[in-house]
């Protein structure tokens, strides 16, 4: 608690200097956030200031290391008690020339909508103190932290300083929108309460995670030494989602790419890029690859030799190429990405896979994820983690969940939330470009860690699309914009 107060005090200094300017009220609840402010308020009043301190309650109703703490604040005075809405409406009046409201009133915790005194608060402060700023000691009163979910009325934070790790609340739309500026001060909790909890606490990719992707290449290295992926991607109407696949791949630094695609489209995906290779394909009277593919053993010549095969974008929903695609996913014998068509091909048919001791990636976003497991895409989204964890240990896959704050689940039933990435990516062939990411860095790097490796390309994915949307804005970017500026994502790192 000591810590935590000294890292808000740290924070609010630093943020709102000179911070013998501003004009402070610390608004205190009877639990631990309440104790957390009982030392923010000492440790201001230490420095020569005096905030306002109202505590919303009865001291005798304070337990614990919230007791000690408020008994340490009155040596140098009491908090003002507010303990109904009567005391609020006085103090209110009083405040109208606040300019930093510090809200320690609730914290974790909390599992209903704030009513009564604290509703009227609520509101208050968002709406009576146009000029005033509100830091949240660990999350806004009226979140919810292990839900992305409003379950009511909430203080609208411009900032929260939290602890240990960010919650869900931090991070997941719409809960995130209202926290404001978050930064997470380590008050020395163990790791084992981290793991004790992992949906409370959770693991963001950090970018210095990503350093090894820095290493410099050997100067006697040559295409071979980066790997060969094996794009099995198109048909007719969408070689756009081969060719994006395909560049991502190298742009990312694989050695080699070929993209195997329907024969009567191969020429239209040969001529949007001159860096990869082809191989004609089999198809049926849609165009898609056909089973034949598999029959005449073409598919088994292709993928000899290659290091990763990613497989689906643009293949087509015909009853005929999903039929393939599940024979393949469970015959390919090097690491596979499955993506777009080659997952809906899945839709009702997960027990057919096996990737028992095989690497397998799959990434779908939350309308194939939900026609993967059988749910509504509300429900998905809903328990997004939940939903990821189960899914990725129950098929023993490594499972990407796109969408606002992209989930790596692991088989052994890690998550991490991927933190870059914005709205601007919602279009058309941004999945295809993760699809040739994953593909082209697990190409590089068999011997490092599946998980660190997918990480690193939703990581680098969403990077790319931030810095693209810096340069271009969020409503006209396009795909190919995020593989541009793969470059300049990890020159950045």
């Amino acid at each position: 608690m000591e810590r935590a107060g000294s890292g808000v005090v740290d924070f609010i200094s630093e943020r709102f200097k000179p911070l013998k300017e501003q004009r402070i009220c610390i608004l205190c609840g009877r639990g631990n956030n309440g104790g957390d402010g009982f030392v923010v308020a000492r440790l201001l009043r230490s420095q020569s200031l005096k905030p306002r301190i109202l505590l919303f309650g009865e001291p005798t109703a304070l337990k614990g290391d919230a007791a000690i703490n408020y008994e340490r604040l009155v040596a140098s005075g009491p908090p003002e008690p507010v303990p109904d809405v009567f005391a609020w409406a006085v103090a209110r009046k009083s405040l109208e020339d606040t300019t930093l409201f510090i809200d320690a009133i609730l914290g974790t915790g909390l599992s209903k909508p704030v009513q009564g005194l604290l509703l009227d608060v609520v509101r208050d402060l968002n709406c009576a103190f146009p000029l005033a700023r509100r830091v949240a000691v660990d999350l806004p009163t009226g979140l919810a932290a292990d839900s992305g979910e409003l379950i009511g009325e909430c203080i609208h934070a411009d900032a929260s300083v939290t602890f240990t790790a960010p919650k869900h609340a931090h991070i997941f739309p719409p809960a995130c929108d209202e926290v404001g500026e978050w930064r997470v001060i380590d008050i020395g909790t163990p790791p084992e309460a981290l793991e004790s909890d992992p949906d409370l606490f959770l693991r963001l990719i950090q970018p210095q995670e990503l350093i090894w992707l820095k290493t410099r290449r050997k100067i006697d290295s040559h295409k071979g030494t980066y790997g060969h992926v094996l794009v099995i991607a198109g048909s007719f109407g969408k070689t756009g989602a081969a060719a994006m696949a395909a560049n991502s791949a190298l742009r990312v630094g694989a050695g080699l790419v070929t993209v195997a695609t329907p024969k009567s489209v191969l020429p239209i995906v040969a001529g949007l890029g001159v860096e990869w290779m082809t191989e004609p394909l089999p198809e049926t009277e849609a165009g898609t690859v056909s089973m034949q593919a598999l029959a005449s053993g073409k598919l088994e010549e292709v993928i000899q030799g290659k290091s990763v095969v990613a497989l689906g974008p643009g293949l087509g929903n015909v009853p005929e190429t999903a039929h393939l695609i599940r024979t393949l996913v469970n015959r390919t014998p090097v690491p596979l990405v499955l993506d777009a068509d080659g997952l809906n091909a899945f839709a009702g048919h997960m027990d057919e896979m096996d990737a028992r001791n095989q690497v397998r990636v799959l990434t779908p976003h939350p309308g194939e994820m939900a026609r993967l497991c059988g749910l509504p895409t509300t429900e998905v989204q809903k328990r997004r983690i939940e939903v990821a964890r189960t899914f990725a240990m129950r098929y023993q896959v490594h499972l990407v969940l796109k969408g606002a704050r992209t989930l790596i689940a692991s088989p052994d039933g890690q998550v991490a939330v991927n933190p870059t990435g914005n709205p601007g990516m919602a279009t058309g062939g941004t999945g295809d470009c993760l699809t040739g990411m994953t593909a082209g860095l697990l190409a590089q790097y068999p011997d490092r860690p599946v998980s660190e490796v997918v990480a690193a390309a939703v990581y680098l994915h969403g990077l790319a699309g931030d810095l693209a949307a810096r340069r271009l804005g969020e409503h006209s970017m396009l795909a190919s914009d995020l593989a541009s500026s793969l470059p300049e994502a990890f020159l950045s790192l």
